[in-house]
Order: C-alpha cells, then sequence, then structure tokens
C-alpha cells in the first residue's frame, strides 16, 4: 500500500512539473520594457533638449520568435532633420562587460568622477554623479548597447545562450538591434557610427562586417577604437608568442618612466619614440634569433632592456630576455611593496605576498573604480531616467568568457585553433565602402591592450590607412579616467565626426 501510495505520488509530482515547464515554455512573453523621459542639458555650450529611452528590444530567430530582450540606452534630440543627424551606437567589451563604461565615463550626460591622478581607490559610497558638459549631444545622438547577458539583456522564449555567446553570433545579434532601432526611428539616412572599447572594438569590426549583408545591407561613415583589440597575437602576453614581447614593451617603458625608474629627463613621447625604435631595430631581430645569439648578444640586449624597463639587468638576464607582463607588474615596484595596474599602468595596489611572480589581488585599475561606476550608474538609472526593473544590472558577467565561441566560421566547418583577428575583415570593409574611416584612441599606460599592437595590427592587415588616425593619450586602458586625456578624446571624437 505505502508503495502504491509513493508511486502514485511521484506521478503526480512529475506530472505537475512537465505541465509547469511546458505552462512556462507556452506562456506569453510580456511586452518589452520601456522608459521614456524628457530632458534638458548643456553641451558645449549649447543648450539641448533631449529625450532618453531605456528599455527592452526583442530580437527575434528566423520564425519570427523573440529569443532575446535586448538591453539599451538611447539620448535622442528630436528635430524636423533628424532623420538626417549623426547617430553613434556605443558599447564595451569583454566579452560579458555592459556599456556602463563608457556610458558613465565619458559619452552619457552624466558622468562619475574618480580621481584623475590615479592615486586613490573608489572607496565605498557616496560617489560623485556630475553632469557632462561635454557629451556630444550637440553633434549625434547616442545609444548604449548592452549585449545579451549583461546589464539588463537576457534570452528569452525559446533563446538559448549560445545563440549570442559567440564572435560571430554577437555581432550578427548586434548587428540585428541596429537595423532594428534605425528602422524605428527612420534614420537609414542618418550617418552612422560605432564606438567600442577593448573587445567592442572587435565587435565594431565583426559588426560592420555582419552590417554589410543579412539583406540589409548597412553602410557604416566611421568607427571609433577605443584600446583597439583586432588581432590578439600582439594582446596576449604569455610565452612563446614572440610578437606579444616586442609590443609590450613600449608600454611598459612608458609605464617604467611614470613612475620614475626609468627614462628621466626624458618627455614621455621622446622616450617612447627611442623605445618603439629599439623594440623594431634591436630587440625583434634577437627576439626571433633566440639562442642562436650569443651570451655577449644577450647581455648587451639585457642592458638595453634595464635601461628602457628599469628592471636589474640580472632579473632580465633570467627571464631570457623575455619579460611578460604579469611580472612587470609584480618586479617594478616589489622594494615598494607595490603593484602595478593592468587596465591602466598608473594605478598601485598593496598586496600582503611580496614574493609573488605577479599579481595575487587582481587589478587594482579596476577594483579601484568598479564600485563608483556601479553605483553611480543605479542612482542615475533609477533617479533620473526612472527605470525599474526587478532583475540585476550585471555591469559584467564573468560566466560568458569560459563559454563564449571564438571560431569565426560556423559549426562543423574545418578550423584550427589560432589568435582572434577581425583586422582583415575590417580592411576588406573599408575597401568595399569607401567612406568608412576609423579612430584609433591608445593609451600610453594600458598594459592590457598596448598601443604598439595597434600600430603593428594596421599596418600589415591591408588596411587603407589614408582613412586610419591614430590619437595617443597619457592614460590607461579607460583614458578617460584621466581628465586631461577625457578633454582630448572628447576633443578628437568631435573632429573624427565633424570632419
Amino acid at each position: 500500500m505505502k508503495k502504491l501510495c509513493f508511486s502514485v505520488l511521484f506521478v503526480l509530482f512529475n506530472s505537475v512539473r512537465v505541465f509547469s515547464q511546458e505552462t512556462e515554455k507556452t506562456a506569453p512573453i510580456p511586452d518589452p520594457l520601456v522608459f521614456e523621459t524628457s530632458h534638458q542639458g548643456t553641451f558645449h555650450g549649447k543648450a539641448i533638449s533631449y529625450k532618453a529611452i531605456s528599455g527592452e528590444t526583442f530580437l527575434k530567430n528566423s520564425e519570427g520568435e523573440p529569443v532575446a530582450a535586448l538591453w539599451s540606452t538611447s539620448y535622442i534630440k528630436p528635430e524636423t532633420d533628424s532623420g538626417m543627424r549623426p547617430v553613434t551606437f556605443i558599447f564595451n567589451g569583454g566579452p560579458g562587460s555592459a556599456s556602463i563604461w563608457l556610458h558613465m565615463g565619458v559619452f552619457g550626460p552624466k558622468i562619475v568622477k574618480v580621481d584623475s591622478d590615479a592615486k586613490a581607490d573608489d572607496g565605498a559610497a557616496p560617489f560623485d554623479l556630475v553632469n557632462n558638459e561635454l557629451a556630444l549631444l550637440d553633434i549625434t545622438d547616442l545609444v548604449f548597447i548592452d549585449p545579451v547577458g549583461t546589464g539588463y539583456s537576457k534570452v528569452i522564449g525559446k533563446g538559448k545562450a549560445e545563440d549570442f555567446w559567440g564572435l560571430t553570433e554577437d555581432a550578427k545579434s548586434i548587428a540585428q538591434f541596429i537595423r532594428l532601432w534605425i528602422t524605428k526611428h527612420e534614420r537609414w539616412q542618418s550617418p552612422k557610427y560605432i564606438a567600442g572599447e577593448s573587445y567592442g572594438t572587435t565587435r565594431a569590426a565583426a559588426v560592420t562586417a555582419a552590417l554589410e549583408g543579412g539583406g540589409q545591407a548597412v553602410a557604416l561613415n566611421g568607427l571609433i577604437l577605443i584600446s583597439q583589440a583586432l588581432d590578439y597575437q600582439g594582446s596576449t602576453s604569455m610565452h612563446d608568442n614572440i610578437a606579444s614581447y616586442f609590443t609590450y614593451f613600449p608600454t611598459m617603458a612608458a609605464t617604467a618612466w611614470y613612475h620614475g625608474k626609468a627614462g628621466q629627463g626624458k618627455k614621455l613621447e621622446d622616450f617612447v619614440a627611442e623605445a618603439r625604435a629599439f623594440g623594431y631595430n634591436e630587440y625583434l631581430p634577437a627576439l626571433y634569433k633566440g639562442n642562436q645569439s650569443t651570451f655577449e648578444e644577450k647581455e648587451k640586449i639585457a642592458q638595453r632592456l634595464s635601461y628602457f624597463l628599469g628592471l636589474k639587468k640580472e632579473y632580465i638576464l633570467l627571464s631570457d630576455n623575455r619579460i611578460l607582463t604579469g611580472r612587470f607588474k609584480k618586479e617594478l615596484l616589489r622594494k615598494d611593496g607595490k603593484t602595478i595596474g593592468t587596465l591602466d599602468g598608473r594605478y598601485l595596489g598593496e598586496e600582503g605576498d611580496q614574493t609573488a611572480a605577479s599579481p595575487t589581488l587582481g587589478d587594482p585599475s579596476s577594483y579601484g573604480i568598479d564600485a563608483a561606476y556601479t553605483a553611480a550608474l543605479h542612482e542615475y538609472f533609477a533617479k533620473t531616467l526612472k527605470v525599474k526593473v526587478d532583475r540585476p544590472y550585471l555591469t559584467s558577467n564573468g560566466s560568458i568568457g569560459g563559454k563564449w565561441n571564438w571560431r569565426p566560421v560556423p559549426e562543423g566547418s574545418y578550423w584550427e585553433p589560432s589568435y582572434v583577428n577581425v583586422a582583415r575583415s575590417l580592411g576588406e570593409s573599408m575597401r568595399r565602402n569607401k567612406d568608412l574611416k576609423v579612430m584609433v584612441a591608445n593609451g600610453y599606460y594600458d598594459l592590457i591592450t598596448p598601443f604598439l599592437d595597434a600600430e603593428y595590427t594596421f599596418a600589415r592587415h591591408d588596411i587603407p590607412m589614408e582613412r586610419v588616425q591614430m590619437f595617443y593619450f597619457e592614460g590607461g586602458h579607460m583614458m578617460y579616467n584621466h581628465r586631461p586625456d577625457f578633454e582630448k578624446l572628447v576633443k578628437d571624437i568631435r573632429g573624427f565626426i565633424q570632419k
């Protein structure tokens, strides 16, 4: 009798569970969340009235079924000729990062203040949220995009994370959103720009190619690449990757200069130029020669590396003249008990373990600002944009990176793993679109996407260089955290768009 009762209960329980699952699958999807508010501000001396639209856009599959709710925040200036007004689509990188950093750091109408000199951690609340009078709303509308799995964006209905978490999958979804946005807002004739940071520059190149097809070709006017990452060979510091020793070298030299360990008495630009010349003319040939070099030749190179990097020659020789960035960040100021930041070499951290080969607490240039950005965005959404959502806003999603599909070809196609590279694809897009121009913003103290890698990448992938502009800043990966660079970056972007 007991066994019979248990069997009946088991069947009933599973029937209820199956019914619940089926009901969940067939339940109607609520309408997209949308929050619209009106605002006024003064930008570059001009009084601007604009509306902010923060909310979901449903992405659909080939059957027309919603599979993702992609969150974006648009700032639009209503005017009679809005169809011809430029619009700039903006996202960060990761993969797995929301657009919070560019939104609250430089492009948005309100931004958060962090220490411009990188000497103070952001600490705990309260943080300063201020009007951004240098926002670009006087010359372009702005659309901030949070890719699926970041911010408030999520899969819905029959959607699956793997449909969006990949190099080509992600680009396809962002391209779909851009087409939907310009259709809804009647902006097919507007000049169109993309601004991306870090992996966001990888995405920018991939989206540019995706927009060229799909039965609705969209030609972009320009790409704003902040801390570019188009070819990962030059931005992956690891042993046996000869290119990385070379591409990171001038950035390490610049960082040593900043901390007073090398190049003293010289201007930063002059010292960087000297390091770049040594890298091309002496260091790179020595790296390729490897153990075919004599000890005397290696010692000569080590002496020069010591001059540029501020490290002892003996340490450099023990490293076989090949300094990984992780070791450099720990070794340069080891005697001072300091560890150098990755995103921005100006930042310093204090760690208890002074014997470790590389940093142990993470990146001080990341944990030194993330609380301020996160708190500022949440306050801004709630109090200014009147956004009310019952799920967390993910500034970053750590589960995405491990599940990301880096294959540039469809499943089933032959492919051998290699460094991610969208640089040649960008060159092809530029040759198909004679009006596509590119701006590249590089931070001298960026120890994750070094400035020499940008030069090295653009020099060898058949990119029309007459339509590429390089800009340099005395900051790091997020150079806009340095106020003088913030102002210079805004000025350079304005010139790029208006030209």
